[in-house]
């Protein structure tokens, strides 16, 4: 008897990394038009976001070291240790609602670091972050989070006139990534592109707006 979980997942958020949030903000109102709506502290990170709602489940955030925090204990998470003043705020990565995370993690075969317990106000969930706080495979591989019953930061969320159409990846190892999915139990409209070897990995996210169709992410 096969007593192995039957793995789902489908896609959460986008993230936005910025060296300030300020800057990830300006680079959200340039790109789509709207002004993001204010998420909250991460303490265990020693981080802050901003949020755009793009569906019912789905959102984007944008996310920056919080300057007024003491600086975690680790490294924080999606490389914001990397950025300094000049960086730009990127669309770096991607998170995928798992239904079982142990299981999830168990089953890439692209390893994505260990799961965190973290919390933000009423929020509750757990996440995997690798200890160095680095994106696996350029981040064109999602993150895993679960979160606890109870309400989705996106149903908290005011209607933006934003909804996500497609997200792309375009990386060198098409196929682990993939294989990587398949391997989850991802459901959703994901698609990923091969590049040269040396071409630099880079995700697509193409969003409807009130003022049409923008795009954000790329070279």
């Amino acid at each position: 008897m096969n007593n192995e979980p039957i793995l789902h997942c489908e896609l959460d958020h986008l993230v936005i990394t910025a060296p300030t949030l300020e800057a990830g903000s300006k680079y959200i109102q340039r790109a789509l038009g709207v002004i993001p709506q204010p998420g909250g502290k991460h303490a265990r990170m020693s981080t802050h976001n901003c949020l755009v709602k793009l569906g019912e489940m789905t959102y984007l955030e944008a996310i920056a070291a919080d300057p007024d925090a003491p600086r975690p204990e680790r490294m924080r998470w999606f490389e914001l240790d990397g950025l300094d003043q000049s960086s730009p705020a990127r669309l770096s990565t991607w998170v995928v609602r798992v239904n079982d995370i142990e299981a999830a993690l168990a089953a890439s075969p692209v390893p994505l670091g260990r799961i965190e317990v973290l919390s933000r106000g009423q929020l509750k969930w757990r996440i995997t972050i690798p200890d160095d706080g680095s994106l696996p495979l350029q981040g064109i591989v999602p993150t895993l989070i679960q979160w606890e019953p109870g309400a989705h930061p996106a149903s908290k969320l005011d209607d933006s006139g934003c909804s996500l159409l497609r997200l792309e990846g375009f990386h060198p190892q098409a196929q682990k990534i993939a294989a990587m999915l398949k391997a989850i139990g991802f459901n959703g409209d994901f698609r990923i592109n091969p590049l040269p070897e040396h071409k630099k990995p880079y995700l697509v996210a193409s969003i409807r707006t009130l003022g049409g169709m923008r795009k954000l992410g790329g070279i």
